[in-house]
């Protein structure tokens, strides 16, 4: 439930909670209401509910955004320093198995939990959900 001020919010408890941005909570993995619980329960899984304040994240549902965003932009200086070298130095195969490889996946797997963690926040800062049909009265 949304307060008159932009700053606060209401459960459905009754409760207020400061709005916290997506930016400050999400990439961290913390809980988008409270700040201090943790969104993730192993690397990319999303905990059933925040162990502090009890936030339900079944709404979460950042779906493919977060390889997305990351095939879209992350893994670019990855996959441009891979080519960079090819062309500037033509190195033979095991020299890209040995500098390369590591490159684009660290390009590749390092954004994926910050993004997730981001998309997850964003969902319930604007209150995203899952589209419904409205009935007409």
């Amino acid at each position: 439930m949304q307060d008159d001020d932009d700053t606060r919010f209401t459960d459905d408890s009754g409760h207020r909670w400061d709005r916290l941005p997506p930016i400050s909570t999400g990439p961290r993995g913390r809980c988008p209401r409270c700040g201090k619980g943790h969104i993730f329960r192993g690397f990319l899984t999303i905990r059933d509910r925040c162990e502090v304040c009890g936030l339900d994240f079944s709404y979460a549902d950042p779906a493919d955004g977060p390889a997305v965003f990351v095939q879209l932009f992350a893994c670019i200086p990855g996959v441009v320093f891979t080519l960079m070298l090819q062309i500037l130095a033509s190195p033979p195969w095991w020299v890209h198995v040995l500098v390369s490889m590591p490159v684009l996946i660290v390009s590749t797997v390092l954004p994926l939990r910050p993004i997730k963690g981001w998309l997850v926040a964003s969902q319930f800062y604007f209150r995203a959900r899952e589209g419904r049909l409205v009935k007409e009265e």
